[in-house]
């Protein structure tokens, strides 16, 4: 209710303006404001356990929306089952020029040329250190500093997961990001697999996902699962922000989220699914709105999904209510 009556004046706000806006508003509320518009604590509506970890529930925040880690009492309250922050890379960046984000709100759509602005991972992982409680799981997406050749990436995301060994229970490697000129080559057969091994290799017993875009064709979707498979990674997160413009959206540089991308994120969850062996973890993120969308990707195979945009345009709200929706369906599978 709360945030019906701010959103007027947060989308009179350049995007990016409101977006840092909120997360000053989370982090100085924390947990209190967070049970104070999320409409309580989120319910555990699902325990669930996943690459060895025990997920309160199947819904978390997808990485982008905290980079720095700033607010997790507030998203903690909020309910989440798993909250994933960054991407970080080794060394602090600024991210690409103003302007970088932009709303389509008829669209239910955000699109962004961020390009990893982020504190660095030493820092954010110092952060996160000291807000961090028992119970809570999380993710920390790595991703290459801008400057760093693909030649040398390996370098920098073993950089990122050393600095940030002490508090992740996940980590993913973010090769597909549009906004990091040619990072997605990294997704290709000539990198994927040697990166992913190396990585792999690194974190040890810690699960490591890579976060794939939902731009690749048939042929790199089945190249990104070979390269998956023989690294011996835990899951993979599908998918990050797309290059295509639906019909509506204007022209802009960067990355699409929102409801637009949830048809192309539902193909590559089902073509994961065909290509991967059985009972491979997959978050599904990207266009997951609500109940309804949450749950499709549950059924077609997701272990987990993910909200970014949707929160931009329901409000904090929307996490217990897929909680509830969730919940609800569990009760009717159940009786």
């Amino acid at each position: 209710m709360l945030y019906k009556f701010a959103k007027p004046f947060l989308f009179r706000l350049d995007p990016e303006r409101a977006h840092h806006f909120g997360l000053w508003a989370a982090r100085s509320g924390g947990g209190f404001l967070g049970k104070l518009l999320g409409g309580g604590a989120g319910e555990a509506s699902d325990p669930v356990t996943i690459a060895g970890l025990t997920f309160p529930n199947r819904v978390g925040l997808a990485a982008g929306f905290d980079k720095n880690g700033v607010a997790l009492p507030f998203w903690r309250a909020l309910g989440f089952g798993h909250i994933e922050f960054g991407t970080v890379t080794p060394r602090p960046q600024p991210g690409n020029p103003a302007p970088r984000v932009w709303r389509f709100p008829q669209q239910r759509a955000l699109g962004n040329r961020l390009g990893f602005p982020n504190d660095g991972a030493a820092m954010v992982a110092t952060r996160i250190k000291r807000l961090k409680e028992p119970g809570d799981v999380i993710g920390i997406n790595l991703g290459k500093n801008k400057e760093t050749p693909n030649e040398r990436a390996v370098e920098d995301y073993l950089a990122a997961l050393e600095s940030t060994r002490h508090v992740a229970d996940y980590w993913v490697v973010n090769v597909s990001s549009p906004n990091t000129p040619g990072l997605r080559e990294l997704q290709s057969k000539e990198y994927l697999t040697d990166l992913l091994s190396r990585v792999r290799e690194a974190a040890r017993d810690v699960p490591l996902f890579v976060k794939l875009s939902p731009d690749l064709d048939e042929a790199g979707l089945q190249d990104a699962a070979a390269a998956f498979i023989a690294s011996d990674c835990a899951g993979i997160v599908a998918t990050n922000t797309t290059l295509a413009r639906p019909e509506g959206i204007g022209e802009f540089e960067g990355g699409l989220s929102g409801a637009p991308l949830a048809a192309r994120s539902r193909e590559v969850l089902a073509e994961l699914v065909r290509l991967l062996p059985p009972g491979t973890p997959l978050i599904s993120v990207g266009g997951v709105g609500g109940p309804k969308e949450a749950r499709a990707r549950l059924d077609a195979g997701a272990s987990l999904v993910q909200i970014y945009s949707a929160l931009v345009f329901e409000g904090p709200a929307l996490v217990r209510r897929v909680l509830r929706g969730l919940a609800t369906g569990l009760e009717e599978q159940r009786t």
